[in-house]
């Protein structure tokens, strides 16, 4: 019990004094994380081990990861953003629909496609992140603009 409750603590505190880019990674990390523990489950069920209980989890996995797409989405800034911004939300938006579909048909390559996608945009994130820090070394913290 205790340990869940400093397992809860530690991460609470990494959330709230994490730049705005590392949020954004976390939120990539975590979408990566449902999509691959979906497409896990889909491949056991595929495997001949189906199991009722893993396709409604399949489907939290899914809508978890649906739920982080639209967190990014409404955290875009299309003003200082442009088109940068035009086309995260484009491309957030092919990635709800192609999950959305997915989920109905359980297709695992239109999910493992989405991860793929997902995947890249974290490493790219994440280089932005090592290099706006390593510009910043010695200055006050300003964070990086998600709008991209």
């Amino acid at each position: 019990m205790a340990y869940t409750s400093a397992l809860s603590a530690y991460r609470e505190t990494r959330v709230k004094t994490a730049s705005q880019g590392q949020l954004i990674i976390m939120l990539y990390d975590e979408a990566v994380r449902q999509l691959d523990w979906g497409i896990d489950l889909l491949q056991a069920n595929a495997a001949g081990q189906r199991d009722p209980g893993k396709t409604e989890i399949i489907g939290k996995t899914i809508l978890k990861t649906q739920e982080i797409i639209t967190e990014l989405m409404v955290s875009l800034d299309f003003e200082q953003g442009g088109d940068i911004a035009k086309n995260l939300f484009s491309l957030y938006t092919w990635f709800n629909k192609e999950l959305l579909e997915a989920n109905i048909s359980r297709d695992i390559k239109r999910i493992l496609s989405v991860r793929n996608m997902f995947n890249e945009l974290r490493s790219a994130w994440a280089e932005i992140v090592a290099k706006t820090a390593a510009e910043n070394m010695g200055q006050p913290s300003a964070g990086i603009n998600i709008a991209g």
